[in-house]
């Protein structure tokens, strides 16, 4: 049994609080902690069970996380906050000796852009201290790349083609609404493409490359390449692999609004005049636009995310398709969230549960799927998001 400590009280915190109360054969003591202490009261509340105590922490403050784990002596934090604090976080981490896990990687506050080399760039010093970083485990990245591992481990030889699709077949009922934090959404998805071909990545227009793809109990949607953080690691831990894209779906009102939002500087991330006070127009827009948070309740459909993998086995061609479809109220009724905070936020809670209980070992920083993927497959599906596979079916792409 361990302490754990949980950096962040969006949705995505709310589910890793709830998954986490509900095992106290792992977490023994749970500590959750946000910039807004009135909000992890709430969840406490609502789905702690009595388990769950709070705090206040300004997250970008190393000496004040630092305060937080000394005092609490937490073996793992989860961090869940945004992806601006994951270095501050792991500082902390660094300083008081604590392991560490996160669900997306790191990007500067000033620019829209997204690598893991800031967090790679920590390896030495993590391993040195004898505790470990494990990077990027949601669900994409998270799930997906353990989906990858596990492709590799099991039904390949070689992978050549990685196909990561991802989509959002749900309806809110808003007009327009982000299903996470809506500053972090658009700036990734408003950003160039990238995707990796023949040992080089190709820069692509946002939403140049469409295609329509069919997502099981779905059905057929128009689907965009994105670039998105898994490809960096995936590419460096597989490198079989000829080509490896990210496709995400996007309705056509949705890109209406986006194009709206960019044509009047809304998407802008550097500060302009107003009165005086310097404001960011897409720090403004986000808070006006609805919470993600709040969006579950009325949320219908599912979501469906996974990989399509093509390469060889035995001398042999062979596809191999994994995925999981997640129904948006399911994960409202289980943990007042959407469909998209709980995909996220479970994957995290099973990813401290491996840490804790010793199924994935090291010193140092390590994306998921250097980890083996065989003991969170096996428990994946118990804590909600089972998975289906298809061997030698049509991939589409």
């Amino acid at each position: 049994m361990s302490k754990v400590l949980i950096i962040g009280a969006g949705g995505v915190g709310r589910v890793v609080a709830s998954k986490c109360a509900d095992n106290p054969d792992v977490f023994s003591e749970i500590l959750l902690a946000s910039r807004t202490k009135a909000k992890c009261d709430v969840i406490a509340k609502e789905v702690g069970k009595g388990r769950i105590q709070t705090a206040q922490l300004d997250a970008d403050n190393v000496a004040e996380t630092v305060a937080l784990i000394k005092s609490f002596q937490p073996e793992l934090v989860i961090n869940v906050a945004l992806p601006y604090q994951d270095l501050p976080i792991m500082d902390a981490c660094l300083e008081t000796g604590v392991n560490y896990l996160d669900t997306a990687n790191y990007e500067p506050k000033d620019e829209a852009k997204f690598e893991y080399s800031w967090q790679w760039a920590y390896h030495d010093r993590f391993k040195e201290k004898g505790i470990m970083a494990v990077l990027g485990c949601g669900f994409d990245p998270g799930v997906t790349s353990i989906y990858t591992a596990y492709a590799a481990k099991h039904h390949f030889d070689e992978m050549h083609y990685l196909d990561i699709v991802d989509c959002n077949g749900g309806d809110h009922g808003k007009a327009f609404a982000t299903n996470f934090n809506p500053e972090i959404n658009i700036r990734e998805i408003t950003q160039n493409g990238r995707y990796w071909e023949n040992g080089q990545w190709v820069e692509t227009k946002p939403f140049e490359i469409k295609q329509a793809l069919t997502y099981p109990n779905i059905g057929p949607r128009n689907s965009y390449v994105l670039y998105h953080e898994e490809l960096e690691s995936l590419t460096k831990n597989y490198p079989s692999l000829k080509r490896a894209r990210f496709w995400m779906t996007f309705g056509d009102e949705y890109l209406t609004h986006l194009r709206v939002i960019q044509n009047i500087g809304m998407s802008r991330i550097d500060p302009v005049k107003y009165k005086g006070v310097d404001v960011i127009p897409l720090e403004f827009l986000k808070a006006v636009l609805p919470n993600p948070g709040d969006l579950g309740e009325n949320y219908t459909g599912e979501t469906s995310i996974g990989c399509r993998i093509k390469g060889i086995k035995d001398g042999q061609e062979k596809t191999y398709y994994v995925w999981n479809n997640c129904p948006h109220q399911q994960a409202y009724e289980e943990t007042g969230t959407q469909g998209v905070s709980y995909t996220t936020g479970v994957p995290a809670m099973l990813g401290a549960m491996m840490v804790l209980t010793g199924k994935w070992k090291g010193e140092g920083v390590f994306n998921v799927e250097e980890f083996d993927p065989d003991p969170f497959m096996e428990r994946i599906g118990e804590f909600g998001l089972p998975w289906q596979e298809e061997i030698n079916g049509d991939l589409e792409v």
